[in-house]
């Protein structure tokens, strides 16, 4: 049996109250866990989920069935996710072409993004494409001549995206530079915005952290150095809206995880099995619905007395940040994972918090030009992403 498979459910769980808390949900489609690439750190290999499933075995049909018992009067917006999804592009279009009132998003290696129909890619709300900085540190851990290949498919579709294309980075490496991540959106001409996430693994030690924090100096100091323009990193962004509008902070997310898996984030396998979290869909008590026998529960990743963050200093715009970390550090109480992934992550954060409140985060706002604040408060991009790092 598949490792990430359950035993069957005798009987669809029901709950008197809606599991999707809001009006939006973001239905997140693992279209194969297949990939193309073998990037070193990948969360998917965690459980050996990554390649367990390479075919979807719910019908669209199924699919439009379980939208409309659970997901009806809802906002809904599709990420397509794998493995790499474009690898069953068939399954995309099907459907992008079934549920046209949706909005989309993709997130891939960027690979074979130059097989996407130009109708397709012109649907898109926002492409998260899977980068590690520059060409030597992404090369690193995605192979020879993955960057360039990347790049070059970017600027040839580029012109035909309907929306954004956002760099999204893994910052696994320490010694990933200032120059490389400001490369990405200052000159290389293929991203609008920059995301990145410090990896959830043991690269933290020695002066790995304070490597880190020499990066992450320079950065805030050029995201305040022009109210006129821009400086388009979505962790920042989103860090500095929450501090200026505090209720930006919890609006999308009822007071819970910005990373959205307490609330309205349901990634689907492709076998149907409906996980909270990409990073734990190897863990069968964390299965909270099923496409095929169309039945929807709350999610298990809830806020527990166990998290400490409600007397965290960053809790105010934080919002807990990553509900995998938590739960692996608190409540599956993993002393070795909190100490060496959730610990350094958090005071990473806290780091990036007192950067910004150096730099005046609310005069700066208040000098801001309208369409600055206007990204600030309302980037699209938020919506598909976890804001903080």
């Amino acid at each position: 049996m598949d490792q990430v498979q359950l035993s069957p459910v005798s009987a669809a769980p029901h709950s008197d109250c809606d599991p999707i808390v809001g009006g939006r949900v973001e239905l997140q489609l693992l279209t194969t866990l297949k990939c193309n690439l073998k990037c070193t750190y990948c969360s998917l290999g965690v459980g050996e989920v990554l390649g367990s499933q390479t075919h979807v075995e719910y019908s669209v049909d199924e699919l439009a069935a379980f939208v409309d018992t659970h997901l009806r009067g809802k906002e809904v917006y599709v990420t397509f996710y794998g493995g790499e999804p474009t690898l069953n592009l068939p399954m995309m279009l099907e459907v992008m072409q079934r549920f046209p009132h949706f909005r989309y998003q993709l997130q891939t290696n960027g690979t074979l993004l130059d097989g996407v129909p130009e109708w397709a890619l012109a649907r898109l709300s926002n492409i998260l494409v899977s980068i590690d900085g520059g060409e030597a540190t992404t090369d690193g851990y995605r192979g020879r001549g993955i960057y360039r290949q990347v790049l070059k498919n970017l600027r040839q579709v580029h012109d035909r995206i309907g929306g954004s294309v956002t760099a999204r980075v893994t910052w696994g490496n320490p010694d990933t530079t200032f120059e490389e991540l400001d490369e990405l959106v200052s000159s290389a001409g293929a991203f609008d915005y920059l995301y990145w996430q410090f990896v959830a693994d043991e690269m933290y030690a020695g002066d790995a952290v304070e490597k880190r924090k020499a990066v992450l100096v320079p950065l805030i100091e050029k995201f305040f150095a022009r109210s006129d323009a821009l400086y388009p990193l979505i962790p920042l962004m989103g860090i500095v809206r929450n501090k200026v509008l505090p209720t930006r902070a919890q609006e999308l997310y009822a007071g819970l995880t910005q990373c959205r898996v307490s609330t309205h984030l349901l990634n689907v396998m492709p076998n149907g099995q409906i996980y909270p979290c990409p990073d734990m869909m190897y863990v069968p008590q964390m299965q909270m619905g099923d496409v095929r026998r169309n039945w929807l529960k709350k999610s298990p990743l809830q806020p527990t007395p166990a998290m400490p963050c409600e007397s965290c200093e960053a809790f105010s715009w934080c919002r807990r940040n990553c509900m995998k970390n938590l739960w692996l550090g608190y409540v599956k109480e993993d002393a070795r994972y909190r100490a060496n992934v959730v610990e350094p992550i958090c005071d990473l954060l806290k780091f990036i918090g007192r950067e910004i409140d150096r730099h005046d985060p609310q005069a700066w706002f208040a000098r801001a030009t309208l369409p600055v604040r206007r990204q600030i408060t309302a980037c699209e991009v938020y919506e598909y992403v976890e804001i903080m790092p």
